[in-house]
């Protein structure tokens, strides 16, 4: 009888297999994981995020310099909507009423640039 040791080198050794892991997840237990949500789709979400708050940054500058300037020029009493009702015309001719008006532009303003500042990018 032959030995197969002999004519095989002792370098060279049979490949060990690795048995496949069993499951343990069942299907009556638990759940199937949702499939991960491509690169692409989150990166485009993660823009539409930043222009969202650059617009609310932006608009709420705007509004807000709007209602510090506008309740002090002329046309904030003579208009066309205020001259067929004179008693509310009284009102917004009012200094109170119109630096009501200037302190919600300020307040917005500072809404807009808070939100700017704190904001952050959702990993």
């Amino acid at each position: 009888m032959t030995d197969p040791t002999l004519f095989s080198s002792s370098a060279a050794k049979p490949p060990e297999t690795v048995p496949p892991k069993p499951e343990t997840r069942t299907a009556l237990l638990e759940p199937p994981q949702p499939p991960q949500p491509p690169v692409r789709a989150a990166s485009a979400k993660l823009w539409m995020h930043r222009i969202s708050v650059f617009l609310f940054v932006l608009v709420s500058a705007v509004a807000g310099v709007l209602l510090i300037i506008l309740p002090w020029t002329p046309e904030w009493t003579d208009n066309y909507l205020l001259l067929t009702y004179p008693s509310l015309r009284i009102v917004f001719a009012h200094g109170f009423f119109r630096g009501f008006c200037s302190g919600l532009g300020l307040l917005d303003i500072w809404i807009g640039f808070w939100e700017a500042l704190h904001y952050h990018e959702q990993q």
